[in-house]
């Protein structure tokens, strides 16, 4: 049974060795609430496991037997945690000692807040952190044709973000999750969708998440720094895995999640962008023609977790339509029994958040 104010840290790892130690490191260094952490390891072959083993008395460790993929891995992480709220994080996050403890004051804000993120920094796989600090993430937001990007990503962090406010959804890089929204929008019992393997698990979470009733609140005051591989520019420097996964996700996403008003709006904007992933994988990325087959044979199972989500459904066609701009949207954090704000989202201009 969950605790109040107890927070279980979930860890994924796959080969990696060179972020794990000082990640764990940091995370056993917050301030403030108690925590745990539960690290599962898929089946790593570079020395990662006996990393883990030096922590082995303050964590709790899950050696899979093989590659479950990031999402159902994270699932088994969930399943064996206590915590009122579960921070996922990835192993290459180094946080601020008061990361954890200013993601829940801000998640008491609100108890239709499901999910809190920080302002992630750039961070260089070296663990260089640059002069002039950049931002890597202050949570996700949806374009119309649905591409779904990081707020501020490598912008400088020159006085961007400075408020609270409501935005689309959070990086499963370091995001704190409600246990109560986990359990109500889990479905067949899983939080990530384990479909997806790796890759747009967490902006799947977030759509459904907004789809009934969640918000996402960003909270500037938690700060920690990221070393991110995957970015829109650096596509062909990625394992081929990955990019399959990323064309299948992008389908197997928008059937779960996408209403009929909001393809109304923006089909030509998604229609476009399928053009051209389709002719990317035609052209360049023919491994990436799997995914195509990898969403048919999964087509009835798709179609049943839409139906589910869809039942449920809690706001309205245009209140989910506010989301999808081709700038980042957010909306100011309510005070405390103040929820009005709630109902409609308005796009922010990055450099006045």
């Amino acid at each position: 049974m969950a605790t109040q104010d107890f927070v279980s840290v979930t860890i994924v790892t796959y080969n990696s060795g060179r972020y794990i130690k000082r990640c764990l490191q940091s995370v056993l260094a917050q301030k403030g609430p108690a925590v745990e952490v539960i690290v599962v390891d898929n089946n790593s072959t570079d020395g990662t496991r006996d990393i883990l083993d030096q922590f082995e008395d303050r964590i709790t460790i899950v050696c899979n037997d093989h590659n479950a993929g990031f999402a159902a891995a994270q699932n088994q992480a969930i399943r064996l945690s206590r915590g009122s709220w579960v921070l996922t994080l990835n192993p290459d996050v180094l946080l601020m000692p008061y990361f954890i403890q200013a993601l829940l004051e801000a998640g008491r804000l609100d108890n239709r807040i499901g999910t809190v993120c920080g302002k992630l920094l750039v961070m260089s796989p070296d663990f260089d952190i640059e002069a002039r600090p950049r931002v890597d993430s202050t949570g996700i937001f949806f374009t119309p044709n649905l591409r779904h990007l990081d707020r501020g990503s490598r912008q400088v962090d020159n006085g961007h973000y400075l408020k609270r406010e409501y935005v689309f959804g959070a990086t499963a890089a370091a995001a704190l999750y409600r246990r109560a929204m986990i359990d109500d929008i889990s479905v067949d019992g899983e939080f990530f969708d384990n479909d997806f393997f790796v890759y747009r698990e967490d902006a799947d979470v977030a759509w459904r998440a907004q789809l009934l009733g969640w918000r996402c609140l960003y909270t500037p005051y938690a700060r920690g720094h990221h070393v991110r591989a995957v970015l829109p520019g650096n596509r062909r420097a990625l394992p081929r895995e990955i990019n399959m996964h990323s064309v299948k996700n992008r389908f197997l996403m928008r059937i779960k999640n996408m209403t009929g008003d909001l393809y109304r709006r923006h089909w030509l904007s998604i229609g476009a962008r399928d053009v051209v992933v389709l002719g990317c994988c035609l052209l360049y990325e023919h491994y990436s023609l799997r995914a195509f087959w990898q969403v048919l044979t999964s087509w009835t199972g798709v179609w049943r977790k839409r139906r589910a989500i869809m039942a449920r459904k809690r706001v309205s066609d245009e209140y989910m339509a506010g989301w999808f701009r081709y700038e980042p949207v957010s909306r100011p954090a309510p005070r405390r029994k103040d929820t009005a704000v709630l109902e409609s989202p308005a796009k922010t201009q990055t450099a006045e958040t």
